[in-house]
Parts: structure tokens; C-alpha cells; sequence
């Protein structure tokens, strides 16, 4: 037995659905051990500062099968948006808001095993992705992992992992961060958050789920062998069926402020969003309208995916699965919609693409290092010398190329291309005086609705072409069109910033 047997993921699984009545509730009909815990249809809650651990028996949950569109359209959104190869229909994934999508009319694609919607019949591409830069929008973010880190050599073990500070992150702080293998490069993406003095919550892509619980389970055993310890100093769960939320826009925090709790019998505890900075969480309750009921403290972070202000809402099982609660919760912020409105797949991509954001997959790979990526950053201050301690993977690679930069072969940029078709994933990039010289590759472009149409993309490219204002050309339909390697992001941040 490995040294963590007891550290598997603790997968929590959701309630049945008779398909005839309601979800059923009951603990003998369900034969399923829940820890006691708040529900919506109960009087007002008092104010907890953490969501109950659940222990759930799985049960099979009959589901729907999905729509798609015509095989031509999906396949061509497959491309855009879709992160790993489609699985088939009817192996696809649900998030606890699917209901909720299809009755909305959500034009639903394959994304990571997951059917996604896309678009919504209110607003196209365009209009949705302009509605976020302006208003606000809600994105069903649910398919991504959530975990949840836990132990006194639960610290440790992420900065073995991971090239950042994590000993100097703050209670309630977060950081976008990477996990390596053993040649420096990036297993994936993820924003790991402090929660509690030896507790963190991470979240990782849905189209490298397998991969990085292998990944996680694997380093897991490594470390504790190598440290001599037992299992029960790190706990490990993956959050599935908790519902993910991310409210992007100028006009987020009016809408989530208007259903934030305020307790008035905890004066210590602060609601107001206006002292929640970009990169920080806490722990908030939110009044629902209709029913004036209160949901569970839920784990709010302000972050997201889109360079706009914005939160991701962390919605745990609390009676089984997070569908009713992800649901009330997400009615009410799109209650008024003159500010709020559903977007999809279509917008989120564009929008991170602006704002110079990678989509693993696509911009990031396990050949592909911190450096390489623009991601340099990322690696801790401390973490820069030739034996950081504790070690992490990769460090002398990364190390090396952070401090003599022309050791890397290749360089992530952003682009700005002539009027004309996109540049898309996989076109190439050549030398302006010899086209037959490629020198680059794009990995993700389309014109930008911000900037009027303007062709944008980012790619690989050869040191000694990546400083900006760099004439290149992107081979297009076989067409060479004329480019220049620009700064990101291609549209300003707005993030919510601590005063300086």
C-alpha cells in the first residue's frame, strides 16, 4: 500500500433524480451518510465561516442526453474552443447548471468531456464578449477541478511541485501558478489560494483531469517516502460536484455586493467588496431574493479568466449535489439583465485571449517552461537560486533560463496581423525577407471585438524575433500576411488592485 492510501481523492457524489419526482432526500432511501448541513428550503442561517465536509456513497444519476449542432458546426468549435479530443455523446459530462443551459436554449458543445454551452440565443459571440468588457456576464465555469490541500506537509509539497513562494502567500491570497515535471515543464495551469494556515484550494483544467490526479497521486507517494512520513499529514480531496461560478465584468461587484449576508451579530467579519483585492478570497454567505433564504459560506475569489474585474464562486454539495443551490445562486445574479447576462464558451475564449491569458493545450504544454511561456513570473523570487529549498521540479532549467534568457530556443508572443482571414492554431510564422524560414508557430488567434476586428493572436517564436515591433509574417491560407510581434495583454486589465 502506498504511504497515503487514506489520500485518494475523496470524490464527492451527487444525489439520485428518480426522473418521475423531486430529488429524493432521504438517508435510508438513499442508504448515503451526510454530515448534517444547511439547506435552502430551512429558515435563515447563521453565518459559517467554512462549508461542511461531505461523505457521500455514489449512486448512479440518470441524465439527459445532450444536443449538439449539426457534426460541421461542432467540429469547427471543437477547434476553437475544446481543449482535449471530443468524447462521445454519449459519454459527456454534465455540470450541475446543464438543466438550466438547455432550457435557456445554450447552443451546447464538447469541451474537456464536458458538454458546454457556447453561446446563448440573446447574444453572439460578439455581442456577449462587448457585454462583458461593458456590463457583466456569467460564466458556467464548473467543469474545471477543484481541490483542496490540506496537512502540516501540505505547504511543502506544493512548493515541490509548483516553481512559487507558497510560503509567503497570505491567509486568504491566491496565485496563479504551475504544476512542473521533472524537466521544468508545465503539467498544467492553476490559481492555488491560501485558505487556512495549512489548507489550500486549487483548481486545475477539466481537459487535464486524468493527467493531474495521476500527477498529484503520484508526487504525493514521492514526497511522503522521501520525507519518511505517514499519509495523514497531507490530506488530499477533489471537490466534484462542487458548482463554479465566475461573474466577469464592470458591473460584478454592484451585483454580488446587492446579495452578499450582512451579519449583524459578527462585526469581525468584512462584506463589503470594496476591500476584497484582485487575487484575494473570503468565506461569504449570499441572500437569495425569491425565497430570502441564506446559502452556506461559500468561497468567494476575486479573479477570473477574462482581464475584466471579476469573482469565481465556489458552490459546494450541501444536500448531495450543487445543482438547486448552483442554480438559485446563479438566477439571482442574472436576475437584472440590463447588467448580467449568461456567456459562453465563444466569449470566454476571445476575451482571455486579450487579455494575453493561455489555454492549456493550446499555449501551454509539458515541452513548454515557465520561461518559455512569458510566464517567468511566475517562479518565486526566493525560488531563484541554485538550491531553493525545499527543491521544486525543474529548477535548474528554469533557473538557468530566467537568468541567461538566450538559452531558451523559442518564446511565447503576442501578434498583430493584417486585415484579412484569422490566424489560427497552428499557422506559421516566418521571417519577413525569406518566407520558406519559418520561425514560429501560432497557438491560439481571431480578430479581437474590442479592438474593432483587429487580427490578434500569441505563438512561439525564435529568440532574437520576439522584442516587440518586430516585423514578421503569419502564413495564412497559404497567403503570407504581414504581422508584428506586440506587447499583452492586447486590451488593458481592469483588475481590482490593493492601493499602492
Amino acid at each position: 500500500m502506498p504511504p497515503h492510501r487514506g489520500l485518494r481523492p475523496v470524490l464527492a457524489t451527487a444525489f439520485a433524480q428518480t426522473g418521475k419526482g423531486p430529488y429524493l432526500r432521504s438517508r435510508r432511501e438513499l442508504s448515503t451518510l451526510v454530515t448534517a448541513s444547511a439547506s435552502l428550503s430551512s429558515p435563515r442561517q447563521p453565518l459559517r465561516r467554512y462549508p461542511p465536509e461531505l461523505i457521500l456513497i455514489p449512486i448512479p444519476i440518470p441524465q439527459p442526453k445532450p444536443t449538439f449542432p449539426p457534426s460541421s458546426l461542432m467540429s469547427h468549435q471543437q477547434r476553437r474552443y475544446a481543449s482535449t479530443r471530443p468524447e462521445p455523446e454519449e459519454e459527456l459530462k454534465h455540470t450541475p447548471l446543464y438543466d438550466l443551459h438547455v432550457s435557456l436554449g445554450a447552443k451546447m458543445v464538447p469541451f474537456a468531456s464536458y458538454a458546454m454551452p457556447v453561446t446563448y440565443p440573446d447574444l453572439s459571440h460578439k455581442e456577449s464578449h462587448l457585454w462583458t468588457r461593458e456590463h457583466a456576464s456569467l460564466f458556467d465555469v464548473s467543469h474545471m477541478v477543484q481541490h483542496k490541500l490540506s496537512g502540516e506537509l501540505a505547504e511543502e509539497f506544493l512548493m515541490t511541485v509548483t516553481p512559487s513562494a507558497i510560503n509567503e502567500l497570505e491567509k486568504h491570497r491566491s496565485s496563479l501558478s504551475c504544476l512542473l515535471n521533472d524537466e521544468g515543464g508545465i503539467v498544467d495551469d492553476t490559481v492555488i489560494s491560501r485558505i487556512g494556515k495549512d489548507s489550500f484550494y486549487f483548481v486545475t483544467n477539466a481537459g487535464c483531469r486524468e493527467k493531474d490526479i495521476a500527477f498529484i497521486d503520484e508526487h504525493i507517494s514521492k514526497f511522503l517516502k522521501a520525507k519518511g512520513a505517514s499519509g495523514d499529514q497531507i490530506n488530499w480531496h477533489v471537490l466534484d460536484h462542487h458548482a463554479l461560478l465566475a461573474l466577469q465584468g464592470p458591473e460584478a461587484a454592484s451585483v454580488l455586493q446587492s446579495l452578499i449576508f450582512n451579519d449583524t451579530e459578527d462585526e469581525s467579519l468584512d462584506t463589503l467588496l470594496d476591500t476584497l483585492y484582485f487575487g484575494s478570497s473570503r468565506w461569504l454567505q449570499l441572500t437569495l431574493p425569491d425565497s430570502g433564504m441564506n446559502t452556506p459560506s461559500l468561497l468567494i475569489s476575486r479573479t477570473g479568466y477574462t482581464g475584466e474585474d471579476g469573482f469565481e464562486i465556489s458552490i459546494p454539495p450541501e444536500n448531495g449535489n450543487a445543482t438547486e443551490l448552483a442554480t438559485n445562486i446563479a438566477k439571482a445574479l442574472t436576475a437584472d439583465s440590463s447588467k448580467v447576462r449568461w456567456a459562453g464558451l465563444g466569449a470566454r475564449d476571445s476575451l482571455r485571449l486579450e487579455a494575453g491569458m493561455c489555454l492549456y493545450g493550446h499555449d501551454l504544454n509539458e515541452k513548454i517552461t515557465p520561461p518559455m511561456a512569458a510566464l517567468g513570473w511566475l517562479v518565486g523570487k526566493s525560488r531563484r537560486v541554485d538550491n531553493p529549498t525545499p527543491a521544486f521540479n525543474g529548477h535548474q532549467i528554469i533557473n538557468k533560463q530566467l537568468a541567461s534568457p538566450k538559452t531558451m530556443t523559442e518564446r511565447r508572443v503576442g501578434l498583430l496581423i493584417e486585415k484579412g482571414p484569422a490566424a489560427r492554431e497552428g499557422a506559421e510564422i516566418v521571417d519577413p525577407e525569406n518566407d520558406n524560414h519559418i520561425i514560429g508557430h501560432i497557438t491560439s488567434g481571431s480578430p479581437s471585438p474590442s479592438l474593432d476586428g483587429q487580427n490578434i493572436a500569441m505563438g512561439y517564436i525564435k529568440n532574437g524575433f520576439h522584442k516587440k515591433g518586430t516585423p514578421v509574417g503569419v502564413r495564412v491560407r497559404k497567403n503570407v500576411r504581414k504581422a508584428e510581434v506586440a506587447k499583452m495583454p492586447f486590451v488593458p486589465n481592469k483588475f481590482y488592485t490593493r492601493p499602492s
